[in-house]
Order: structure tokens, then C-alpha cells, then sequence
């Protein structure tokens, strides 16, 4: 069997983006979404991160891979992915003493980069004899460019914008015109010999990987990234129901470091009961405050996060001895700037929610849970989804995953 050996190039710098590789897009970090991409790949051997970021180490080891760690001689603006891709694999063959039949570079600045799409490349020059191949994806557009950028300026005056791949006084239909294909940036193949001869990822005969135009998206600037979170819920599959042993996908507490809750409909029923005066009231579940405090009590921080100014909410999170923040209008950010504050990664967040308005959020963190009776997108974006509704228990429920049954019975009759 050809080692076939994945290189994700990942350094710490960035300029269009600050910390890129490590933003998290449907809870996890750019990085260890390509490490998973390649892990779970046909052919793929063996997955490498080549980096000089310790954080970004520390990321790609727990999410599977080996990382070699990069030489400030080729982690610079003008590095090249080839020379990361190069030095990464000359270090795991001397780690393993293991030649590299295949190697692959992958992108994790592509968010929505697929199996299929990595096992789709090795397989073309693995199986199918090709000496490189790269993914693209079908493109129908017309391509202009300013005259101005390449010819001087009177005669730019004069031309204007022309067209690239077509000629702008004939328009054919799309049907008429060839199929022109659009390089993706996620994922590379090459037989590593002609690769070391090279120096560059198109030598030979390069094999074209179709892959779905939908998934395209290249992380280069912060508009980009904001995108891939709003999309992610849509485009990333639905998480497993089930694990291998076919117990639903549960957090511990290994896996959190903190719990942040939505109020309305996740910690009530989200009925509201208005009185002649205008008066709010809302109904809530002992069994969820006594989960709360649970949670508190064994070290885990709890916040309470809602976009509702009520004074119901305060007085409630006063009651149950946890912060709140509350008539927020962007929860995501409100989130994202309690994690940086606490010193909390927000892969390790728990944060339960009941409907659209909790989709931010769930593109932060690494677990994102939706309540029995939460909207049916947020239960599909969710990893997690209680038994019960909100208001009903659901808070207490989460409570009983995180600390376990034995303890959290123990703790929950007190």
C-alpha cells in the first residue's frame, strides 16, 4: 500500500485575517477541520500540520495529527506553500523512516473541504496514473479585467475593462460555451518524486477533481470568515445522532471548560404570561437551577446569554448566583468576547439554545446544543440535542451528561 502522506501548511501569521488558522467555524478551528477532512479520507496514511504557532500545534495534535514545526526561513509572508509541504516531508520521513509514495497539500483556509474531496485527489494519482491533481469546480462566469492593469493609461482610456475568458461583443449562452473550471485552493495531489524534482504542485499529467461548487469558499479576509460561520450550519453534514456504540454523542466534563446558556425557550418554555400593567412573567424548572448549581459548583463558569432587556432574566440569574449578559443585539460577539476575557477556548464551550437567533453562536463553539423542542435548523446545526424541552428539565439534563449520572444524582438531591 503507497504511503500517502497529507500536508496541511498552517502558520501562525496573518495578515488579511489575524489567528486564521485557529478561527473556529461550526465549533472547530480552520486547522482541525482539514486535519479531520484528511484523516477521514480514502488512501490518506499519514496527516502532517506544518507550522511555527505553538497554539496551532497544540489544536492539530488533539485533533489527530502530527505537527512539525516550522523554520522562520520558510514561515514568512513570502514563504511558499511548496517549500512547507517540501520540508514537511522531508521531516516525517526521517521521523518514520518511511518514503512518501504520494503527497498531498491541503489547505485549511477552505473550511468546507470534504473527505471525499482529499480521498478524490490521492485517488487520481494512486489509482488513476496521474502525476498531479488539484480540486476545481464547475465555473459559468464571465471573467473581466480593468485594462488599466496592465497597459498604460491613455490606451486604458480608450479600451477600458475587457473580457478574459470571453469575448465582451459576443455573449454565448452558458450551454454554448465550454465548461470552464475553477481551481478551489483546497486540496493538491503529487507523486512525491516528481514533486522533489519540480519544486511545484502542476508537473506532468494533472487530473481535474470535480467538486461541489456550493463548498467553495476561501478564507483571505475577515468578510470570508464571516461567511463560512453563517453557511457552516447549512453546509457542514449533520452531526451523528449516534456514536459508534450507538449511545448518543455526549460531552463530559473532560470535554468543557464552560457553559453558557440562552434564556428564553431553552430555560422556559418560551411562553410569557403579560399582566394589565405590562408585567412579564415567564415560568422555569427547579430541576434546571439545581443542575446550574451543580455545574457551578464543580468549577465549570455558567453564563447566561440573551438578547432580551428583562429584568425576569437579572433577577433569575441572581437567583442562581451566575453572570448574565443580556439585551444583546450580536450574541455571537458577546460570546466570543466573554471567552477571550475568561481565558476560555470557545472549541471547549458548551452553549444551549432554542432557535435562528442562536446559529451564531453555534458557529463558535465546540458544542453546540439545541433543547427537545428548539427550531428544526438549530437542532440540525446542533452536535447535541436534549431529550428534553426547554423549561421541562433540559438545563438539568445537560447538567447529568457533563457530570455524569452517578454524580450528578448525588449532587442534584442535595
Amino acid at each position: 500500500m503507497p504511503t500517502v502522506l497529507a500536508v496541511i501548511p498552517a502558520r501562525g501569521g496573518s495578515k488579511g485575517v489575524p489567528g486564521k488558522n485557529l478561527a473556529p467555524v461550526g465549533g472547530l478551528p480552520l486547522v482541525a477541520r482539514a486535519v479531520r477532512a484528511c484523516r477521514e479520507a480514502a488512501l490518506v496514511t499519514d496527516v502532517v500540520v506544518s507550522t511555527d504557532d505553538p497554539a496551532i500545534a497544540d489544536a492539530a495534535r488533539a485533533a489527530g495529527a502530527e505537527v512539525v514545526l516550522r523554520p522562520a526561513a520558510i514561515a514568512g509572508d513570502t514563504a511558499t506553500s511548496e517549500a512547507a509541504v517540501l520540508h514537511a516531508m522531508d521531516a516525517h520521513e526521517e521521523r518514520t523512516g518511511r518514503r512518501t509514495d504520494v503527497v498531498l497539500l491541503v489547505q485549511c483556509t477552505s473550511p468546507f473541504i470534504t473527505s471525499e474531496d482529499v480521498g478524490g485527489v490521492a485517488a487520481a494519482v494512486v489509482e488513476d496514473g496521474a502525476d498531479t491533481a488539484v480540486t476545481v469546480a464547475p465555473f459559468h462566469g464571465f471573467v473581466w479585467r480593468d485594462a488599466a492593469e496592465g497597459i498604460g493609461a491613455a490606451a486604458a482610456d480608450a479600451t477600458g475593462g475587457y473580457g478574459v475568458n470571453h469575448d465582451k461583443a459576443h455573449r454565448p449562452r452558458r450551454q454554448d460555451r465550454p465548461q470552464d473550471l475553477l481551481e478551489t485552493g483546497a486540496a493538491y495531489a503529487m507523486r512525491a518524486p516528481g514533486f522533489r524534482e519540480a519544486r511545484h504542485r502542476f508537473f506532468g499529467h494533472t487530473a481535474l477533481v470535480r467538486t461541489d461548487p456550493a463548498k467553495v469558499l476561501e478564507i483571505d479576509e475577515p468578510d470570508d470568515l464571516a461567511r463560512a460561520r453563517a453557511l457552516a450550519p447549512l453546509l457542514d453534514p449533520a452531526p451523528a445522532a449516534e456514536d459508534t456504540a450507538g449511545a448518543p454523542a455526549r460531552p463530559t466534563r473532560d470535554d468543557i471548560d464552560a457553559v453558557v446558556l440562552d434564556f428564553d425557550g431553552t430555560q422556559t418554555d418560551d411562553t410569557v404570561l403579560v399582566d394589565s400593567e405590562g408585567r412579564e412573567t415567564v415560568t422555569v424548572h427547579r430541576g434546571d437551577g439545581l443542575g446550574i448549581a451543580a455545574l457551578r459548583d464543580n468549577g465549570l463558569p455558567v453564563l447566561i446569554l440573551s438578547t432580551e432587556t428583562n429584568p425576569v432574566v437579572a433577577a433569575r440569574a441572581r437567583k442562581l448566583k451566575v453572570p448574565v449578559l443580556h439585551g444583546i443585539d450580536r450574541k455571537d460577539l458577546a460570546l466570543k468576547q466573554w471567552c477571550e476575557e475568561q481565558g476560555i477556548a470557545p472549541e471547549r464551550v458548551l452553549y444551549v439554545g432554542n432557535d435562528v437567533n442562536d446559529l451564531g453562536c453555534f458557529g463558535l463553539v465546540g458544542w453546540p446544543t439545541a433543547v427537545a423542542n428548539a427550531h428544526d435548523i438549530v437542532k440540525d446545526a446542533a452536535r447535541s440535542v436534549t431529550a428534553t424541552p426547554g423549561g421541562s428539565g433540559a438545563i438539568r439534563e445537560i447538567a447529568s451528561w457533563i457530570l455524569g449520572p452517578s454524580l450528578s444524582r448525588r449532587e442534584l438531591s442535595q
